[in-house]
């Protein structure tokens, strides 16, 4: 994981955008979301935790953890997913199955670029 027991890497860099001040919905500022408060039109599920739906990290290690067994050889992704969501996904999936290595090899990809951006559909600067 890329910040381990290292706050000053938590809260730099993608990591501000997880980190939210004064939240009373947090231990800590910078705690992941397990489960989101549905807003209108959002799909939703009852829970004991009111009407919402998982959080992104959780969608991710339930989708691997019903296709791959307890422990996966090679999880990969694109390199702005490093940190924060592979780092949480692993937080999360690692305590599930109590494992110490849930994932043994990363393998992240890097981006094309146009003009120093990413290229991306969301961007529409795809060719």
């Amino acid at each position: 994981p890329s910040a381990i027991e290292n706050i000053n890497n938590l809260i730099s860099g993608e990591g501000e955008l997880t980190c939210i001040k004064d939240s009373k919905e947090k231990k800590s500022n910078c705690d992941f979301v397990l489960w989101k408060l549905s807003k209108p039109g959002e799909p939703q599920w009852v829970s004991p935790w009111g009407k919402g739906r998982p959080g992104w990290h959780i969608e991710c290690s339930t989708m691997c953890g019903n296709i791959l067994p307890d422990l996966v050889d090679i999880h990969s992704g694109g390199v702005d997913l490093k940190f924060p969501h592979h780092d949480n996904e692993m937080a999360q999936s690692e305590a599930y199955y109590n494992s110490h290595e849930w994932i043994k090899y990363f393998l992240h990809t890097g981006h094309l670029t146009i003009d120093g951006c990413k290229m991306s559909k969301s961007l529409k600067n795809f060719i």
